[in-house]
């Protein structure tokens, strides 16, 4: 068996820690939290936030101070936008029911998803969450390939049901994947001489010949595009062409993991896999979907579902229900309405090109990736830069966090900013984070 990394938890990336030192209010309210919800659920910051507003790129806490959102890509539109407010509000006080009734609703949103894929002979189900729609897709391709393997990222996140954990590399604490899942390294693309395409395709073999010493073919390669708990990694474009054929030679299939880069965050196309001109034959979707109203599904080919329907059928109550499919529907036609993936695309650009430019002002930022509204900075150790610095990561985004600003960990080692504001984050709102962002840096690395 391949030896196993050390990888950050992703939940213990800037999370809140029980022995932190908290403000009088904020203690009786986590104590009140552990005593009703238990060390399951967890909370960001050294200082938790006691959210109790949003508007568009903007949270509100209680005491009514306002902190830039440059972290939550579930609100895609922004918070509590109105068209989505107004179109739950509206099909709630008509109709919420479940899918085993006509409803051409969802016939016309499920016609306008599919015309952007190129899955042929592509067929939607709704679930209510990304998990779901990843443990179906698990499912749909053991049972078309009649094989049991899985390849993903090394701190790849792809939900939390138990078999969609199992291929989750980063939300390990102890142990690690069962056998038949094996993980691909992105760590080595940080350094900028590496060829990405002839590594990915080198680790994709490399992956498949371990299955096959623990007796496993591969059903599939299950990928976020942008590799959003890897650390971020978006270049060149159509680097990951040679492992997808790679895994379709061995007769495996493609599942597109949508959750993160999809919905226009990647500034160039709607799906992030489109700027790796891949065709899979699965894509999943799930959080901003519905603008924060839960509501997440998966386009597969036609024959893939005929087969599930004939062995066992898949139904989900509150998959695509009335109110799920109204939400679906507002963000659809807002996201084209606003331009929003053009904004993501113009925006994103403006911003990675400035904190690229700090870079010279401050080594400690090894590298700037990204594409879109999807951004990560690597932070290194000022004495040894070829070290990621965790460290110096908390205390930035608390930092920022006390500055108005809020971000979050990627990575390996959690030494990555994961920047994925809504959409609507424009040039403004940029400068206003880097003016932050400046002031915090400067303090964090004096003297």
């Amino acid at each position: 068996m391949d030896k196993p990394t050390a990888i950050k938890p992703i939940l213990e990336q800037n999370a809140f820690q029980p022995g932190d030192r908290l403000e009088p209010a904020t203690a009786r309210l986590v104590e009140k939290r552990l005593a009703t919800l238990g060390p399951t659920t967890m909370l960001f910051y050294r200082q938790p936030l006691e959210i109790v507003r949003g508007e568009g790129v903007w949270l509100f806490d209680s005491q009514g101070r306002r902190y830039l959102d440059a972290y939550n890509n579930v609100q895609v539109l922004g918070h509590c936008h109105p068209a989505v407010v107004e179109a739950v509000s509206r099909q709630l006080g008509q109709l919420n029911i479940h899918t085993r009734y006509l409803d051409d609703a969802i016939h016309h949103y499920a016609e306008q998803l599919l015309a952007s894929l190129p899955v042929a002979d592509g067929r939607l189900v709704l679930t209510c969450t990304g998990s779901e729609a990843n443990d179906l897709a698990l499912r749909l391709a053991r049972q078309w390939t009649g094989r049991q393997g899985v390849i993903v990222s090394a701190a790849a996140y792809h939900g939390n049901t138990e078999r969609v954990t199992e291929v989750s590399p980063s939300s390990y604490k102890t142990g690690q994947p069962p056998p038949w899942v094996v993980t691909i390294s992105l760590e080595p693309l940080n350094d900028p001489h590496t060829d990405a395409r002839q590594w990915l395709q080198q680790e994709t073999q490399r992956a498949l010949c371990a299955l096959a010493r623990r007796g496993y073919d591969c059903a599939a390669l299950l990928i976020d595009s942008i590799f959003s708990s890897d650390g971020i990694y978006a270049d060149p474009p159509g680097f990951l062409q040679p492992a997808v054929e790679l895994v379709r030679a061995a007769g495996g299939v493609l599942i597109a993991d949508e959750v993160q880069p999809g919905f226009g965050r990647t500034g160039e196309a709607l799906w992030g896999f489109v700027r790796h001109d891949l065709q899979p034959e699965i894509v999943t979707f799930g959080k901003p979907m519905g603008n924060g109203f839960p509501v997440a599904g998966l386009v597969a080919q036609q024959p893939m579902l005929a087969r599930l329907a004939q062995q066992q059928g898949y139904f989900n109550t509150f998959g695509g229900s009335s109110a799920a499919i109204a939400a679906a529907q507002a963000v659809w036609d807002t996201l084209e309405k606003e331009q929003l993936q053009r904004n993501a695309a113009h925006t994103g650009a403006y911003f990675k090109q400035q904190l690229q430019r700090r870079q010279q002002r401050w080594p400690v930022i090894s590298q700037v990736r990204g594409s879109g509204l999807f951004i990560g900075v690597d932070l290194s150790r000022a004495d040894q830069q070829t070290e990621p610095d965790p460290q110096l990561t908390g205390r930035l985004i608390n930092a920022l966090r006390e500055q108005g600003v809020l971000i979050g960990a990627a990575g390996r080692h959690g030494a990555t900013l994961k920047i994925r504001p809504p959409l609507c984050f424009n040039q403004q709102h940029a400068d206003l984070f880097l003016s932050h962002f400046d002031t915090v840096m400067s303090e964090l690395l004096a003297g």
